[in-house]
């Protein structure tokens, strides 16, 4: 019964991204590959799927528009993006110091940006998983993975 609460597929709307790098590109593949691999996705009041998912941005709310696996429409759940908005903005401030440390710092410095990194993405996971409670369950590390590709979303290249 396990594996029917779990995504099969997941798309990001391409209209959301706003501007996409190889870089970008390489995030969105692995985020995207590690989620389908392991993930545990059960909205509310569901019976059951595998689901796809397409993950999009309209009038400044995230959506999470959910097929089942025969592209049978399930349901469409959308939140404020306002809620995410500092923890993405502090997420990238501490990524953008992290990529530019690991050229030319010392390892303690860079250590410390990637445990801040590691932190501020748990912290954005926490925060989607309590923003999805009562539509959408799912567990810590897919909400990581989830919270990656809205950052992708958002990502300008």
């Amino acid at each position: 019964m396990a594996d029917a609460f779990r995504l099969a597929a997941i798309v990001l709307d391409e209209r959301s991204i706003l501007r996409r790098t190889r870089e970008i590109e390489q995030e969105r593949d692995v985020a995207i590959y590690d989620l389908i691999e392991s993930n545990s996705f059960r909205p509310e009041g569901s019976a059951g799927g595998p689901y796809n998912l397409s993950l999009g941005v309209e009038e400044n709310r995230l959506t999470f528009d959910i097929t089942l696996q025969d592209g049978t429409a399930h349901g469409k759940v959308m939140l404020s993006l306002t809620p995410l908005r500092r923890v993405i903005k502090d997420y990238f401030l501490i990524c953008d110091s992290y990529f530019k440390a690991i050229r030319t710092a010392p390892p303690s410095q860079i250590e410390a940006l990637d445990m801040g990194r590691r932190g501020l993405h748990d912290e954005g996971s926490a925060l989607l998983q309590e923003r999805l409670k009562g539509k959408i369950e799912v567990d810590h590390d897919t909400a990581r993975r989830i919270f990656t590709l809205i950052c992708v979303l958002h990502m300008k290249g």
